[in-house]
């Protein structure tokens, strides 16, 4: 894929990369189609079994393009990815900053590896706006005052501090990001893909499985090569039905 968004496939793990490092990989409306394209694309293919999206430079993203909404761009390009998201998980792999709408990619995310010395924040405020991309629902992750902090002064947070209130998985050296968040897409695709999309939708809508949705999984024939796996102490052969 050519344009604002590379992808690199290894194995059943896509690596997604916003592609505008002098623009520190500002959102306009080219990077969101871009990414949107790649992020269905990715989702429909049942050989992808997780997704590592990262930044290209020293930036994850900067956020809105402010020039590309001023001149009146379309900014709606990712709303369905901030509300819905993905069923293959997705692992942000956090090079460098992570602002406004960055950091709402960021939240979208399933989980996040964040390089030494990149900041969050939510700096939407700043520019009379507000995180309308999912940012306003920080309070279901971490405590209410210190989403209101963030989202009231726009001020940032380290990666450091992100690792203590639990916004980000890991911190690692720069230069270790995308290698450790890629690992963790790997443990994560190396298991039954039916389960593990099923896992992901009932704990992102904080509910047990219905019966039909229990059903669904627990009758498949990647339940069944499970079980036989671990009978025969080998590593199972998953097919995604």
């Amino acid at each position: 894929m050519s344009g604002p968004v590379r992808a690199e496939r290894d194995g059943a793990v896509l690596v997604l990369t916003l592609d505008r490092p002098a623009a520190r990989n500002a959102l306009d409306p080219a990077l969101m189609g871009g990414l949107s394209e790649a992020l269905r694309a990715a989702d429909a293919d049942p050989g992808v079994r997780a997704i590592v999206l990262t930044g290209a430079g020293t930036v994850f993203c900067a956020g809105l393009d402010l020039k590309a909404f001023a001149a009146g761009g379309d900014i709606r390009g990712l709303v369905w990815f901030y509300h819905r998201g993905t069923a293959t998980p997705v692992v942000a792999a956090l090079n460098g900053h992570a602002l406004g709408g960055g950091f709402e990619l960021a939240l979208a995310c399933d989980l996040a590896v964040a390089a030494e010395g990149a900041e969050l924040a939510m700096t939407e405020v700043r520019r009379g706006l507000f995180a309308s991309g999912g940012g306003t629902t920080l309070p279901a992750r971490i405590p209410m005052a210190l989403a209101l902090e963030m989202g009231l002064t726009g001020d940032r947070v380290t990666a450091a501090r992100a690792l203590d209130m639990g916004l980000v998985n890991r911190v690692v050296p720069p230069g270790e990001v995308l290698g450790e968040a890629c690992a963790l897409a790997a443990r994560i695709a190396a298991n039954g893909p039916l389960g593990v999309a099923m896992t992901k939708r009932l704990m992102r809508e904080r509910r047990w499985g219905s019966r039909a949705e229990v059903d669904e999984v627990f009758t498949s024939a990647d339940a069944r090569e499970g079980a036989r796996a671990f009978a025969e102490r080998r590593p199972p052969v998953w097919t995604g039905t």
